[in-house]
């Protein structure tokens, strides 16, 4: 082999080189919503916008968002960006983290369809500075209250990120990193993915040893209460020795399944809560017979169940129920007002 073709195959490979270098980087680079949640996170919550908006619940959640947005600077920020929740909203991504001596950091993650250049105009209107990063740039908002702003990263027109500075900041480096030390790579409550259905139309995982209330807890709990209001006190006092709790929600034609799971290593907490699950619920449906009948029998088709690990309490909400309880409280303002 003549030295001139030598030196073009290894031209050739050294191109083939930089160019694998070059794609495995922009591989690495994530847009997953989830993999920008930190792996500290105490809770994390996914809500499925636009699977529940179609759902009674959501239409009703959507109605009152509108009245939100109708008047105040609020309507204002939205016509100007061009932007309708109720349509242009698909997955909100709510967590906070804790940290000790600090306030809870909060993270929010929006995907949908979002203009970005009119939403930066707005918010430079609005006061907000523009920062560049080496993970990318946001816009760090004006602190009316307190020492430390928001800020909000545009990330492509699918992915804006809002939270405190701190937070945002370190989901662009996430972003970058393809969700190293992020919730996806099995830190703090991803180890927890497992025990909700990533697919359902909102879900919840929150990390109760992390708050004060769950704190110095002893391994028995006392749940003895007396009153009219006893089995509901039992549910709070057991809760205390949970460790996780898991929400979830599916829409399901009309209607939505429910159901909620607390974890408990100690086995005699775990026989108290679904004891006093059963009894709350044998309460509520004598509290409805009379005034809301049709409550009576979705109240009975829910069943509380326990393992080795915790207790759930699953059921399901017809769409019937869900709009004759949005039509009570309706009725209920207007009266009031």
């Amino acid at each position: 082999m003549n030295a001139r073709r030598l030196a073009s195959r290894l031209g050739l490979a050294a191109l083939l080189a930089l160019s694998s270098v070059g794609t495995a980087l922009a591989v690495r680079r994530t847009e997953d919503p989830l993999a920008l949640v930190p792996g500290d996170a105490a809770t994390v919550a996914v809500i499925h916008w636009n699977e529940l908006r179609a759902s009674p619940f959501g239409s009703e959640v959507l109605d009152r968002m509108d009245g939100v947005s109708t008047d105040g600077d609020g309507s204002r920020f939205l016509r100007e960006i061009g932007l309708s929740p109720r349509e242009d909203i698909d997955t909100i991504v709510l967590t906070t983290s804790k940290k000790a001596g600090t306030s809870d950091d909060a993270l929010v993650l929006f995907e949908g369809r979002f203009d970005v250049a009119r939403i930066a105009a707005a918010l430079t209107s609005r006061g907000a500075a523009l920062q560049k990063s080496a993970a990318g740039d946001y816009y760090r908002l004006s602190a009316e209250h307190g020492d430390h702003p928001g800020a909000v990263a545009l990330v492509n027109p699918h992915l804006v990120v809002a939270g405190s500075e701190a937070a945002v900041t370190a989901a662009l480096g996430r972003r970058e990193s393809g969700g190293s030390g992020g919730l996806m790579s099995g830190q703090g409550l991803g180890k927890q993915l497992s025990r909700v259905d990533k697919d359902a139309s909102a879900w919840a995982l929150v990390d109760l040893t992390r708050y004060t209330i769950t704190q110095n807890r002893e391994m028995h709990v006392d749940v003895r209460v007396e009153g009219k209001d006893e089995a509901s006190r039992a549910v709070v006092g057991a809760m205390k020795s949970m460790s996780l709790l898991a929400l979830e929600a599916k829409v399901h034609g009309d209607a939505i399944d429910v159901s909620a799971t607390g974890l408990s290593a100690d086995a005699e907490n775990r026989s108290l809560l679904q004891d006093s699950l059963r009894g709350l619920l044998a309460m509520w449906r004598l509290a409805v017979q009379e005034k809301s009948p049709e409550m009576v029998s979705v109240i009975r088709g829910f069943r509380v169940d326990g393992d080795t690990e915790g207790v759930t309490v699953r059921g399901t909400l017809p769409g019937s129920v869900l709009r004759s309880l949005a039509a009570h409280r309706q009725a209920k303002r207007g009266t009031n007002q």
